[in-house]
């Protein structure tokens, strides 16, 4: 016999992992404000080995348009450089021997919309995930029924189930409310 509390404790669990994604997602999307979370993917040739970025420098924030990354070896920064050139971040960082600088442009009105539907297109594969978790957990329930579940715990699970689909389909919307305000902001 299947354990509603738990299958519904799984859902909760798989649709937060597609709210993670999102989030993780939308930060690493450039909306024209500096945030070191763009640099989150780039890996740095470490003494033969690839590590993050984070882990051989400094990343910081001095001002809303500047990310700053300051080596804790100097000879890595010829590295850190490559790297982020390699990188899909898309930004020419400046070396003044010391300290790497990425100067965030101003996006344009065009690229700034083209931003806001590349993160909708991100935030729909998080919703359909989403669905796709109710729709899988509603198929065990039925075929819980077969098993003796009741009719009416199986329609009580239902019920919560599509609480808990709508309350994350909300938080997703919210995300992306938030994500699409930062881009069109000037």
């Amino acid at each position: 016999m299947i354990d509603v509390k738990a299958t519904l404790q799984d859902a909760e669990e798989r649709m937060e992992m597609a709210t993670m994604f999102l989030e993780e997602s939308l930060n690493r999307i450039r909306a024209g404000r500096a945030n070191v979370a763009l640099l989150d993917g780039v890996r740095v040739s470490s003494y033969g080995s690839m590590v993050p970025l984070n882990q051989v420098a400094n990343v910081s924030v001095p001002d809303p348009r500047t990310i700053a990354i300051k080596p804790w070896d100097r000879k890595a920064i010829r590295d850190i450089e490559k790297a982020i050139m390699d990188s899909d971040v898309g930004i020419t960082p400046e070396n003044n021997g010391e300290i790497i600088r990425l100067n965030i442009p101003q996006p344009t009105e065009e690229r700034r919309r083209e931003l806001t539907k590349q993160c909708n297109k991100i935030g729909e594969k998080a919703k359909v995930e989403v669905r796709n978790v109710r729709g899988d957990i509603k198929d065990k329930l039925k075929k819980a029924i077969k098993d003796g579940l009741s009719e009416d715990n199986e329609k009580d699970a239902e019920a919560d189930l599509q609480k808990l689909h709508d309350k994350f389909i909300k938080k997703l919307d919210a995300l992306l409310e938030a994500k699409s305000k930062e881009i069109m902001t000037v």
